[in-house]
Order: structure tokens, then sequence, then C-alpha cells
């Protein structure tokens, strides 16, 4: 089944894109696709399923990004998500970390296009949802454009329809993982050049966007934009994501009306045991560049990770933030 365009989307990121992150940025957006965090197969295949693969319905659209380099465990991992409902599996051939270069998947897999492309079929042999990949550009010495060219037209031949391309060579030695988000030189031209030689791909950009405004001028060469750190420390970046990308009627809410959407559900997650810290930790930049938002941010951080905490934390909270009427800035 191939994938549909998806202009809009945020990126895997790990240890911030969990079931509490999505549930929140899914009150901001109803439309714009969400991924979890990268899971390896062997978590996948061995871990506690509920606590790694649960989310809520409400959720979706939501992909699931995997991790590995086995065929038969990419393949089994895939069925396993396919069976929990998720829409979309994503293959990581972007993480640039020494764990994950010691399990060979990731970034180091830039080298071996050829066993993506394998990857690539055992998985879309084994599920009938959409198989899609996350790259880089190239790594380390290795030519930019010849690169990543080879590198898609080989996993495509193998029925992967759908790219998104992290626009930074990542280099596997001598720089960090956060360095590797910063430090190479953004390449957006060759991801609008790799659309422009093979239109009939899906190809979605990656790499240093913040504003919606960017991600629009982006859509212009491509087919779907991937925002990550931008959206975490500022999700209402998202707010206008629906009118302008997916065609919504409604106004967005309010970050108030945000809040407020957010409390059953922290009842319900304080129910299953987790911390209200784990759910606040995710909205601390809901109000960011608003009056009160450094005070909303200080009661949650003093309070939420208090045996017992609740709602109420937040509703305190929220009481600290100036109520004004809210006009989405064009982000």
């Amino acid at each position: 089944m191939p994938s549909r365009p998806m202009p809009l989307c945020v990126a895997p990121m790990m240890d911030w894109t969990d079931r509490n992150c999505r549930y929140f940025h899914r009150q901001i957006s109803q439309h714009t696709l969400l991924y979890t965090e990268m899971l390896t197969t062997g978590a996948v295949l061995h871990g506690d399923r509920e606590r790694l693969l649960g989310y809520e319905a409400a959720e979706h659209p939501v992909a699931i990004q995997l991790g590995g380099s086995e065929p038969e465990a990419l393949a089994e991992s895939a069925r396993i998500a396919e069976s929990w409902g998720y829409a979309e599996v994503n293959l990581n051939v972007g993480c640039p970390s020494d764990r994950v270069q010691s399990g060979r998947f990731g970034a180091c897999l830039m080298a071996e296009p050829e066993l993506v492309a394998r990857l690539v079929g055992a998985m879309r042999a084994a599920v009938k949802i959409p198989v899609t990949v996350k790259s880089r550009i190239a790594i380390d010495e290795m030519e930019e454009w010849s690169t990543l060219e080879r590198f898609v037209r080989l996993v495509a031949a193998e029925g992967c329809t759908r790219f998104i391309v992290h626009a930074r060579k990542a280099w596997l030695q001598g720089l960090s993982p956060k360095e590797n988000r910063d430090v190479p030189p953004l390449r957006y031209d060759l991801v609008h050049r790799l659309k422009q030689e093979l239109p009939h791909l899906d190809i979605s950009i990656n790499g240093g966007i913040k504003t919606l405004d960017a991600a629009a001028e982006h859509l212009a060469h491509v087919d779907g934009v991937m925002i990550g750190r931008a959206v975490y420390e500022n999700p209402y970046l998202l707010a206008d994501a629906d009118r302008r990308f997916f065609g919504g009627q409604e106004a967005p809410r309010e970050r108030h009306e945000v809040v407020e959407a957010m409390l059953p559900y922290i009842e319900r997650s304080r129910q299953r045991g987790a911390p209200l810290s784990a759910v606040t930790r995710h909205m601390l930049g809901l109000f960011q560049g608003l009056p009160g938002a450094r005070a909303w941010r200080r009661h949650l951080s003093e309070n939420a990770h208090k045996p017992g905490a609740g709602p109420e934390v937040v509703v305190a909270a929220l009481a600290k933030v100036r109520r004004e009427p809210e006009a989405v800035v064009a982000a």
C-alpha cells in the first residue's frame, strides 16, 4: 500500500516523542503525522510492548520508527507494529549515535544501500501499511549528491515510495549526536533536487526548519516537511497547521483550551501509575513568549514531581498565565 503525501509531521525524537508528548501535540493539531521515538527491533520483539507500543486512539495518525539491520527481525517488528494499529513503519537510517552504530543501524546504513533495500523489502512483504525511510544525505567523506541519489534509487526499487531526508551529512566520527544536528551544513537544495529528478517519489525534508512559513516555502519543492526540536520547544507552533496544510476549517484551540483538554488524560495517566511530570515535561513550552510563561514553567517544574501530584497542579499553573484572546501567529 503506497503512503499518501503528508505535508507536515513531527520528527521522532529520543526521550521526547513518547505517548504523552504525542497526545499533547494532538490536542493542538488534529492532522499532523506524529512519530514514536525510535524503537529497536530487540525492544519490540522482547520488551514490554504495552509500555513501548501502547498509545491512545486519539493520537492517530501515528507512525512507528524502527531501528535495526536484520531483515527477519524488522519484518516481525513491522508485523507487530501493524497489529497494534500504527499507520506507518519508518526505518531509521539517520541516527549517528555511537550506540546505534554499534548495533549496525541508523546513519551508518547509508553506506549499505543494498542492505537497506533488503530490509525495506522484508518489511513491505510482511505488512500492508506503508514502509518509509528516514535518512541523511550522506555520511563522513561520502560525496553528498551521488550518495543520496544512489541510496534512494536502490531502496525505491524495493517499493519504498516515501523518503524523509534530514538535509545534513552525518559525521559518525568526531561529532556528537547533538553536533550532528547543528554543525554539518544544511543542503536543502539536494533534497529539492531529489524530488525534481525522482518526481514519482514522495519526498519530505527535515533539518533546521523552525516555522510553518518556512515549511510552506519548502512545500513548493517537496511533498512534505518534518519539524523536530522547534515543535518540542514551542508546541503551539502546530496551532495553524491544520488550516494551512490539511484544509482544516475550525479555529485552533487556544492554549488554555489545550491545557483543559489535557486534564482528563492526565488523570488517566496517573491511574496508570505515571507521575504527573511524565506528562507535564512536554507541556512546559506551551505559553512560550506570553505573559506568565515563566510562572507556568516554574510551577510545573517545582510541583509536578511531588508524590500524588495530579491535574490540580496543572490547573494552579494555568491560573498563573494571563488569559487573553489569542491570535494564531504565522509560525
